[in-house]
């Protein structure tokens, strides 16, 4: 697109005016006037740096990055994002801290933020830990700046929860409305979230939640397939259904990938641990029971291998909507038959037939966070993003 101007005559017509100097934790904390507001911009930054365009708001300041779980996208997202907006990043080793010595949330909340503007917590590993203790961040650096302490309110971005990943889910659907062209054209669409096989056991429920909970808020037709025994967090999928009520879409649940797929426009088959296996572990961790930990491990993937028939192949793309050209999505890394695994989530044939799709679809994630964080920081982002373009500095000068 040659202008920003059709992303900035949306935002005009929209309320967004609650998420200037708050976080983003969760897509279900924001209104969806809130969730169309960061997607066109998100793809007014696109647009911007794709043409050579500076998006750096900041001429100075802090991104901290805390990963408590592994992660290769959403933690290079997270500083190409930051990156984008004119941060540099810091990345907080908590091996490397006093955390190690019993330094409290509530210290280590207020130390690193003396001079930074955003931090992003990835905390998925538990269930009820992330969302506690990103909530317990939060609430430290308001009370450090309500006493003056701290002269800014530093924004909180969610990088990974044990309920949700919104960055992810927001990447995803950024991806989906290019390529199907805009937010309305979405609606009716039919989406099979469903469970694969995995050789591994533990994997966050957040991921499938955060897609449950957002498409059908723009009208899409969720269908959440898993074998019995691997549900979700019950209240959330029942806040996907109330969703689907609200927007006249659908939300069903089946156990069954075929029944899911069938006439699909959407598949995402991704393994995911059981919501109850999940509560186990957690308990078994807190209290410090190895043995029962590796005694669960070996139960959980005794029952995933009597489940290695939920896996995406070419026979099962044949029922969707447009067979091998149907839509296939998966936040990656993916358990890939004859590749990565002996036994996985998808077959190489598949995978790599969508490879470039996958690719662009996590090409997005870096531009959901960057526009997180700028309707966070910017108090008037339609003038501001039209003086980024009126300016047309060059990101990368060349004589």
């Amino acid at each position: 697109m040659s202008t920003i101007k059709p992303y900035l005559d949306q935002l005009q017509g929209l309320d967004f005016s609650g998420m200037y100097e708050n976080d983003f934790l969760h897509t279900w904390d924001k209104t969806t006037d809130e969730l169309r507001a960061m997607y066109a911009v998100a793809d007014a930054l696109r647009s911007l740096r794709e043409r050579n365009i500076s998006t750096r708001i900041f001429q100075t300041g802090l991104a901290v990055s805390n990963f408590r779980d592994n992660s290769t996208r959403t933690r290079f997202s997270f500083a190409s994002g930051t990156n984008m907006l004119g941060l540099q990043l810091q990345d907080l080793d908590e091996s490397k801290s006093q955390i190690a010595h019993g330094e409290t949330v509530r210290e280590t909340a207020t130390m690193i933020s003396f001079m930074a503007d955003v931090i992003g917590i990835r905390d998925d590993k538990f269930i009820g830990a992330g969302d506690a203790y990103m909530k317990e961040v939060s609430e430290s650096v308001a009370q450090s700046y309500a006493d003056g302490i701290l002269d800014h309110r530093p924004t909180l971005v969610s990088l990974q929860s044990d309920s949700d990943h919104p960055t992810q889910s927001s990447a995803d659907l950024l991806y989906l409305l290019n390529e199907f062209g805009g937010l309305d054209a979405l609606r009716g669409k039919k989406v099979a979230v469903t469970w694969a096989y995995s050789p591994s056991y533990g994997k966050p429920l957040s991921c499938p939640q955060s897609l449950i909970t957002l498409l059908p808020r723009f009208g899409m037709n969720v269908t959440l397939a898993h074998p019995e025994g691997y549900d979700l967090m019950p209240d959330l999928v029942a806040k996907a259904g109330e969703y689907a009520s609200q927007t006249g879409a659908t939300f069903t649940q089946t156990n069954s990938m075929a029944e899911a797929v069938e006439g699909a426009d959407i598949v995402i088959p991704k393994s995911w641990a059981s919501y109850a296996a999940m509560e186990r572990r957690t308990k078994l961790y807190s209290a410090g029971d190895a043995a029962g930990i590796d005694a669960l491990e070996k139960e959980l993937l005794a029952q995933n291998a009597t489940h290695q028939d939920w896996h995406c192949t070419r026979e099962l793309m044949e029922k969707t909507a447009k067979g091998m050209d149907t839509v296939y999505m998966h936040p990656l890394p993916a358990d890939i038959e004859g590749v990565s695994c002996e036994h996985g989530e998808v077959t190489n044939e598949v995978f790599d037939a969508h490879r470039d799709g996958l690719y662009k679809e996590a090409s997005y994630k870096p531009y959901a966070v960057a526009a997180m964080i700028f309707l966070q920081k910017v108090k008037d982002p339609v003038a501001t993003l039209a003086a980024l373009e009126e300016a047309a500095a060059p990101r990368w000068y060349q004589a």
